[in-house]
């Protein structure tokens, strides 16, 4: 769990592409955990106040559970869900197969820096535990 923290606190953000949106996080469900994109969000929410979730085909179930946890634990509240249906192209020249699409829109609730910090503290008391050990 370490490494995935250390691993988000470590990412630019800013993206080498900055022609797509900055504060969009395309999920799947095979390259990262769940947890590193629940914290990737976390820190999206805390440089940009809100944050965009999108995934195609089966990784819908992630975002969807990766917005639940945020919300569920005060750190979001939805502002936007949207759901369309986008052709995708195995080869070029291929015919393109219609994959389902899911963007959702979070924004941090007024709680957000009080959670955060409570977080951080929690942490930062484990560690001290640790280092007694």
């Amino acid at each position: 769990m370490e490494g995935i923290t250390e691993g988000v606190n470590n990412i630019n953000i800013a993206g080498a592409d900055s022609q797509k949106k900055s504060n969009r996080i395309q999920v799947s469900n095979t390259k990262k955990s769940l947890f590193f994109y629940v914290n990737l969000a976390k820190r999206f929410l805390q440089q940009y106040n809100e944050v965009e979730l999108s995934a195609l085909g089966m990784a819908i179930a992630t975002v969807v559970t990766v917005a639940e946890i945020l919300k569920n634990n005060g750190f979001a509240v939805e502002k936007k869900i949207r759901t369309l249906t986008v052709d995708m192209r195995d080869e070029p020249g291929a015919r393109p197969i219609p994959k389902a699409k899911i963007e959702i829109l979070l924004v941090k609730t007024d709680k957000f820096e009080e959670l955060m910090a409570a977080e951080a503290e929690e942490k930062e008391f484990a560690a001290d535990g640790e280092e007694q050990n």
